[in-house]
């Protein structure tokens, strides 16, 4: 199959007082201060960044969190980047832009759903976008920065993510296991009904798949196939023995939610019947709690080093009028994430908005 040849490079600079803002917009540690009195630093509050949806946190081995995620509707038009020593200080951290979208051509509608990632000392975004004059035309594209501060810089446009068809496809994250580096990806398969399913391959790099790219999960259950028959937004966490794959599922309203898929950790995670698929969405809109639609989550962990953090979008409001998409109000929240006796995760629900206490947060 033929796909689009990689785009020519274009490079974006951050420099002078926009780098210099971002760098500054470190907190200093609570009690750092000689003298100062310990005292319990506030917990963060959600939702944490509003009109940010499908977010992406991570926790640098400089211990600073990272942040990015899509601009929310009518934008997708850019990829923001903040960083922050805490969680809580991520709601008020400078906001750096470090890509546009193009004006005409690849890459020059719906910028969706970037992740950020260090890998073998540079720094990767992925994220999806479309051509100009063909906004559904998704696909994956990667940012590449082998600066060591990823607010300075040359952010260099590496081309796509070729995977075995061109089809829509979107939501590329990246993670290690056993010694292989993997992408998990959402996209639509020919010659099946449904929207997106989730893909895994190994990668020879940063860049490119290698070897088989097999279908994880695909819509089948009702809570699956609400509006759109969807899954996508994979992200992983290992803990207990166990690989735990987290997807969304359904239309992008309140029908949206987490799916949960399980392998064991000395299994082969290319192979489909290596996972157990939840028969139940793991987690939900919550009338009681007044957060609908939540979803396209990542996983992070408190300033502690220890409490499992669940990263995830959701709106205060049920109905919508028109098409979700157009709607803004998908705002980034934090939750800790609680583990089972069973060693399985414990999602719970959406919690309520206001401050949510986090054990050395």
């Amino acid at each position: 199959m033929r796909h689009d040849p990689t785009p020519p490079t274009r490079r974006l600079l951050l420099q002078g007082a926009l780098a210099v803002g971002a760098l500054g917009a470190l907190p200093q540690v609570a009690g750092s201060a000689p003298g100062a009195a310990a005292a319990a630093p506030p917990a963060a509050t959600n939702p944490l960044v509003r009109h940010r949806a499908d977010p992406h946190i991570l926790r640098h081995t400089d211990r600073a969190y990272y942040f990015t995620a899509t601009a929310t509707a009518p934008e997708y038009d850019r990829i923001v980047l903040r960083r922050s020593r805490t969680l809580r200080g991520l709601a008020t951290a400078e906001e750096a832009v470090v890509w546009r979208k193009h004006d005409s051509g690849d890459m020059g509608a719906h910028i969706w759903a970037p992740e950020i990632h260090h890998i073998d000392g540079s720094w990767y975004i992925y994220f999806a976008a479309a051509p100009a004059d063909d906004i559904w035309k998704i696909r994956m594209w990667v940012l590449e920065n082998p600066a060591r501060d990823p607010f300075r810089g040359t952010w260099t446009e590496k081309g796509r993510i070729v995977t075995a068809w061109d089809t829509f496809s979107l939501d590329a994250t990246t993670f290690t296991h056993r010694g292989s580096r993997y992408l998990a990806w959402a996209q639509h398969e020919p010659g099946t009904d449904a929207n997106t399913a989730v893909f895994l391959s190994r990668m020879a790099g940063p860049l490119t798949l290698t070897g088989p790219q097999v279908r994880l999960t695909a819509p089948e259950y009702d809570w699956e196939c609400a509006g759109f028959k969807v899954n996508e937004g994979a992200a992983f966490i290992r803990r207990n023995g166990r690989v735990f794959l987290t997807y969304s599922a359904s239309a992008t309203d309140s029908n949206y939610c987490l799916g949960l898929l399980t392998a064991d950790a000395g299994s082969d995670l290319l192979d489909p019947r290596s996972w157990t698929k939840s028969p139940r969405p793991v987690f939900t809109s919550s009338d009681t709690t007044g957060q609908y639609g939540p979803g396209h989550n990542s996983f992070t962990v408190a300033e502690d080093g220890r409490t499992d953090v669940l990263v995830y979008h959701a709106r205060p409001y049920k109905d919508i009028t028109g098409d979700p998409l157009d709607d803004p109000n998908r705002h980034t929240r934090v939750q800790p994430l609680r583990w089972k006796p069973d060693g399985t995760p414990d999602f719970g629900t959406p919690v309520a908005d206001g401050p949510v206490p986090f054990p050395g947060v």
